[in-house]
């Protein structure tokens, strides 16, 4: 990190007063262009330079908000430099960020988690699987893809972790918690022992009837199932609980670095998009108290 960069975190914290998440989000942002152009022709690019950037970022399939929160990075980093009299001009002036329209995924509730939960009847053949795939959908705030290909070998619980392949096939390992391994023990060792489990589908966690992996149209379905019997009217999907996992533990002051690594996001930037439900969960919050709001 050059003495810039250093010097635009130190003006971000104690200038701009901004909370750690976001200085170290902006940092991300800068460091990437750092990378791209080069440490020490940072400061001195041009508004062709960052549009050659903003080229690289799309053919390497940044979405259009993590590049629109990348630009919102480089503003902020050409503006200082301004401020500390290091540039007279913002090569960001003419740049089009991509437009977004402000979209925050449904999320549940944890009393709304919980009816999910207690709804799922547990006398059925598939009930144990399917309370513990839930459990584990949010309490590891897995994607559907990366539920329905867990494998028995890839469960570490006496370290309290599983690993997944996530996308690109990039594997991490998530800490899981006792609930969900306590209910995903109960199908392993009981139910899941009563299939006649075919041939190469041994080593999945999840199976169907036939003792074949479950597939993601299943879980959809099933998911659709639990919603409906909850009387919720929320549109849900298998998403809706990595959603749900994110948000609960942003709102419970978790650290923003530590959920990108646990969701497996490639950019801090689309983590980001939690922290801005959590500042409608404090608005509300203090709409609701606050006795002079």
């Amino acid at each position: 990190m050059n003495a810039q960069i250093s010097r635009f975190r130190q003006y971000l914290m104690y200038e701009k007063g901004l909370s750690p998440k976001s200085v170290e989000a902006y940092l991300h942002d800068v460091l990437l262009l750092a990378d791209f152009l080069g440490e020490d022709n940072i400061e001195s690019a041009t508004f062709e330079d960052l549009q050659k950037f903003l080229k690289h970022l799309y053919e390497s399939d940044f979405n259009a908000r993590s590049q629109a929160r990348i630009v919102s990075g480089m503003r902020a980093f050409y503006r200082y430099l301004i401020y500390a009299r290091q540039r007279e001009d913002d090569p960001t002036e003419l740049l089009d960020a991509p437009k977004i329209g402000m979209h925050l995924p449904d999320v549940l509730t944890v009393d709304e988690i919980n009816s999910i939960f207690e709804v799922i009847d547990l006398s059925t053949p598939e009930g144990h699987r399917n309370r513990a795939m839930a459990e584990v959908m949010y309490g590891c705030g897995l994607r559907v893809s990366e539920l329905v290909t867990l494998r028995l070998s890839n469960l570490f619980f006496d370290e309290g972790f599983i690993k997944v392949v996530g996308k690109g096939n990039k594997e991490r390992l998530i800490p899981i918690g006792g609930t969900a391994m306590k209910m995903v023990n109960h199908y392993v060792n009981g139910k899941r022992k009563e299939l006649k489990i075919k041939k190469g589908e041994e080593d999945y966690v999840f199976l169907n009837r036939r003792g074949a992996h479950l597939t993601r149209e299943m879980v959809f379905m099933l998911v659709k199932k639990w919603v409906k019997d909850a009387g919720i009217e929320k549109t849900v999907s298998p998403h809706t609980f990595r959603h749900s996992f994110a948000t609960h533990l942003i709102e419970g002051g978790a650290d923003l670095r530590a959920v990108q690594e646990m969701l497996g996001h490639e950019s801090i930037t689309t983590t980001e998009i939690y922290t801005h439900l959590d500042q409608d969960y404090l608005r509300t919050n203090i709409a609701l108290f606050h006795p002079r709001y």
